[in-house]
């Protein structure tokens, strides 16, 4: 402990005007006991029966000069350390620093598409509504914004990831679509779920599976998209609020509800087969129609024919008579003679007919 001691003083002295490393610069140590002369500069005690030469001790002049040399090189002229800079000035800044930091943290300023939710010492307060609000200082009271009005998507299944689902005729389906949602009350969305995001996911995954497996392939592929999105909508939201997670579903959106990829050519021809089947039948039945439009219309048109033959039957059979030799001698050729008692001969048909045009020769 000594050592140390002997130490010290010695390293206080080497920083005074007036003193050199061993002592003043006249001998003596000023009110320190003068050193021994048989101890080193540090207090070590000498090996016995050797003393240092005289020329090779370090004089107190050679070491107060480069002292001063040291000073003038670190502290500027005059051979004086510099002088410490006041502390008051730099607890003044820090305590201004920390008073901007407080007023920050009391002063939030909300826009009009967020709200900002309070915790006080970790616990739900209040929510602060848009516009400039004052609260405690941190850290008693934290204000988290979360935007209300913003709508998110999350989209389940792609092209390189399958989500399969099972339908109600017993066929695998490769499903992927998107989920719209917004946040309704920020205050059971940041305390009731720990993940929201991850919760409507898997709500919206297992709504869509329960749904699917009530509808066939077919209907999942084409006619029914529209109910099945609504229906998915539906219990999705009925699951959150049971959850209290604070959440508004927008809507489902049906991106992709094909077969599986191992499949999806032999489906497509099967679809392709199906799709030329029904195109048949609609062509039978739109000419079945026809056909039938057509045999009303002509019994219709017999019924008329009917009531005006009751009417006066000499006059409608003679008409139908007229109108029947005329459809059958219209492509047909022939000459009339209608003078009585005569009965000439004339090729009057042959005269009418054009010439046929002799081959070429």
């Amino acid at each position: 402990m000594s050592i140390f001691v002997g130490v010290g003083r010695r390293a206080l002295r080497l920083f005074a005007d007036n003193k050199g490393p061993w002592g003043s610069s006249d001998g003596s140590s000023g009110d320190e006991p003068q050193s021994a002369p048989d101890k080193g500069p540090w207090g070590e005690q000498p090996v016995s029966g050797a003393r240092r030469p005289a020329s090779s001790r370090p004089s107190a002049a050679s070491f107060d000069d480069l002292l001063k040399r040291g000073r003038a090189r670190f502290g500027g002229g005059g051979g004086k350390l510099p002088v410490a800079p006041d502390r008051s000035f730099i607890v003044w800044g820090i305590l201004a620093v920390l008073l901007v930091a407080l007023l920050s943290s009391m002063m939030h300023v909300i826009a009009a598409e967020q709200r900002g939710v309070v915790t006080r010492f970790g616990r739900y307060s209040h929510t602060l509504s848009p516009g400039f609000s004052l609260t405690l200082p941190w850290p008693v009271d934290n204000v988290q914004k979360v935007d209300v009005d913003k709508i998110q998507e999350i989209a389940i299944g792609s092209g390189q990831e399958e989500t399969l689902m099972l339908t109600a005729d017993q066929n695998i389906i490769d499903i992927a679509y998107q989920v719209r949602w917004k946040i309704r009350d920020p205050e059971q969305y940041l305390f009731s779920l720990a993940e929201p995001d991850e919760t409507i996911r898997q709500v919206a995954e297992s709504v869509m599976r329960s749904v699917i497996a009530n509808v066939s392939l077919n209907g999942a592929m084409g006619e029914q998209r529209g109910i099945i999105e609504a229906r998915v909508a539906d219990e999705m939201q009925k699951t959150l609020d049971a959850y209290q997670s604070g959440v508004i579903v927008q809507g489902i959106a049906l991106r992709q509800a094909d077969p599986p990829a191992a499949v999806n050519e032999a489906f497509k021809a099967v679809t392709a087969a199906q799709q030329a089947a029904k195109t048949d039948v609609n062509n039978a039945t739109a000419y079945a129609l026809q056909q039938r439009q057509f045999a009303q219309g002509q019994a219709t048109a017999f019924d008329k024919v009917y009531e005006q033959y009751r009417l006066s039957p000499e006059v409608t059979r003679r008409r139908m008579y007229y109108e029947t030799m005329e459809r059958v001698l219209r492509n047909v050729d022939k000459t009339i003679v209608e003078t009585p008692g005569v009965t000439p001969y004339l090729p009057l048909g042959e005269v009418r007919r054009s010439p046929a045009p002799r081959p070429a020769q």
